[in-house]
């Protein structure tokens, strides 16, 4: 069956859910092996590079594993399934839509400054080094579900701050400068919002939140953005699989 891919989610992310999408409802079991790419690509309309990257992502899941010479199978990894696995990697926006929102970018600041310390330090930034710092809120229905905060060094973004349109996605912004996120590391704690974002903000009913702070890396392995990303407690929840 053709199944061409046509929603907004970032290529490569939303071929790796599909794919994985397929080993469910084929009944592929660990060891089975999986289609062969020309079987992919004609499946789901798609490019070979592109398949290759969404496979390469996979196999960094251990959701298939690969036998030169034979070609790529399904690994026992497949057979735990997790309803939000938190080791995956995508833009806020993409992760609000697999949990069935429609988020809404309200951007509620942007500025260019001295970056604070740990700042400076998650981004290896020089002494004299500016970041540009953006202040968004994700709204489902008008409904805020995430508070967000990214700092990004001034140095990869030199276009004037104005002439900009902040309310896309970040991580499509920084591949147009040749420094799109490929991987991150990050921290996950129980917190409230910041006093100061529920005052100015009118965030009074927003209650506890899953703070991940995340350094995100370009793929030479240099630090372009480093985010604070609160999402709401009652709306959002991440497993893991241990191994």
């Amino acid at each position: 069956m053709d199944e061409p891919i046509r929603d907004s989610r970032t290529l490569v992310i939303q071929l790796r859910d599909r794919i994985a999408e397929l080993i469910r409802q084929d009944g592929l079991r660990p060891g089975d092996k999986l289609p062969t790419e020309a079987q992919l690509t004609q499946r789901f309309h798609i490019s070979r590079p592109a398949l290759r990257e969404a496979l390469k992502l996979l196999e960094q899941d251990d959701i298939i594993y690969v036998e030169h010479g034979r070609g790529r199978f399904v690994s026992a990894m497949s057979a735990v399934q997790v309803d939000r696995p938190i080791t995956v990697f995508e833009s806020v926006t993409d992760m609000a839509r697999h949990y069935g929102y429609k988020p809404v970018n309200k951007v509620l600041s942007i500025c260019e400054e001295n970056p604070p310390a740990l700042v400076a330090e998650k981004l290896r930034l020089e002494a004299d080094a500016r970041v540009i710092r953006i202040e968004r809120l994700r709204l489902h229905e008008d409904e805020p579900i995430l508070y967000c905060i990214d700092y990004v060094p001034r140095a990869i973004i030199p276009t004037k701050l104005y002439d900009i349109d902040w309310s896309g996605s970040l991580l499509n912004l920084l591949e147009q400068y040749r420094n799109r996120p490929r991987m991150s590391a990050a921290t996950v704690s129980s917190v409230m919002l910041p006093d100061e974002a529920v005052h100015r903000h009118d965030l009074r009913d927003f209650g506890p939140a899953l703070l991940i702070a995340e350094t995100c890396f370009n793929a030479a392995g240099e630090p372009v953005n480093y985010a604070l990303d609160y999402h709401r407690g009652s709306h959002f929840t991440f497993s893991l699989v241990r191994k």
